[in-house]
């Protein structure tokens, strides 16, 4: 999407949930982290309210009922006492009016992790949708993050999954169209603990003039206004840059066959970097 003022927080998985019970030396340390710096915080304040209206959308997930719990708990951890739950479970929900009000009142959305897939097709063409993508567009304050699954959905272009192959094989990434936030980027997570560094490559060689983001958990990007990409967690992001290959025989090749590219520019971001893309995310 183009000239939007709204901001995304996309984050690799397994975020940090304030959950520590017999405290150990480097637990107590994580717990501080937790509540000053982490992820789930971080979202809190970008949101700059007392009392934030939060909606959780645990459409992806085969165990809605649990994820939602564990966000509700993941919150108190940081004194938000009141986090409403959505169990959008099919596409008549996404038009549900009550659903509709609720997504036209919140703060702030967080889509849960899970199957990528089942939530861009419960969502795709309804009205929640067009709420989500209006308000992202339109509202500078308005805040939707996503995790694991919930963030691989943002981009037009989305990963849905991989065959197991020999690194950089041509056709063992599947891709999708996902919620079309972001007309540029594709989204990997889970990047470093399943080692998607060729999945994500992959998906690069297919799309050169898009930018591959491959979050750690634990960590993420926040993105506002489609300007700027801050990096926020304990993890690390990695960013491959296509646009400038001097070679890349993805068009040219067989399913089966290697790919090569050359001349990728790849970019290493621990937290607190911050990079200007406002001419690479359009």
């Amino acid at each position: 999407m183009k000239d939007v003022k709204g901001k995304l927080l996309i984050i690799g998985g397994h975020e940090d949930k304030g959950d520590y019970e017999n405290l150990s030396e480097e637990d107590l340390a994580r717990k501080n982290s937790f509540a000053a710096e982490g992820v789930l915080k971080r979202f809190l304040v970008t949101l700059q309210k007392d009392e934030p209206k939060i909606e959780v959308i645990t459409t992806a997930s085969e165990i809605p009922e649990e994820v939602g719990e564990m966000y509700q708990k993941a919150f108190k951890n940081l004194q938000v006492e009141k986090v409403g739950i959505m169990h959008i479970k099919v596409p008549a929900d996404a038009n549900d009016p009550e659903v509709l009000e609720r997504l036209r009142k919140a703060d702030g959305l967080l889509l849960s992790g899970g199957d990528q897939s089942r939530l861009v097709s419960t969502f795709s063409g309804s009205k929640a949708l067009r709420i989500i993508q209006e308000r992202y567009r339109d509202e500078e304050n308005f805040l939707i993050a996503g995790t694991s699954a919930g963030a691989m959905c943002m981009s037009q272009v989305m990963i849905t999954g991989n065959i197991e192959s020999g690194p950089m094989v041509k056709g063992t990434v599947h891709t999708g169209t996902g919620l079309g936030l972001l007309n540029r980027l594709i989204i990997d997570t889970h990047f470093m603990v399943r080692r998607r560094f060729f999945r994500l490559a992959e998906a690069v060689a297919a799309f050169p003039d898009h930018i591959g983001v491959g979050l750690d958990e634990d960590s993420a990007i926040l993105i506002s206004a489609n300007k700027t990409i801050e990096t926020i967690g304990s993890g690390l992001v990695v960013i491959f840059n296509g646009r400038q290959l001097t070679k890349n025989n993805f068009p040219d090749i067989l399913h089966g066959d290697r790919i090569s590219l050359q001349h990728i520019i790849l970019h290493i971001l621990p937290k607190g970097e911050k990079l200007d893309v406002t001419s690479k995310l359009n």
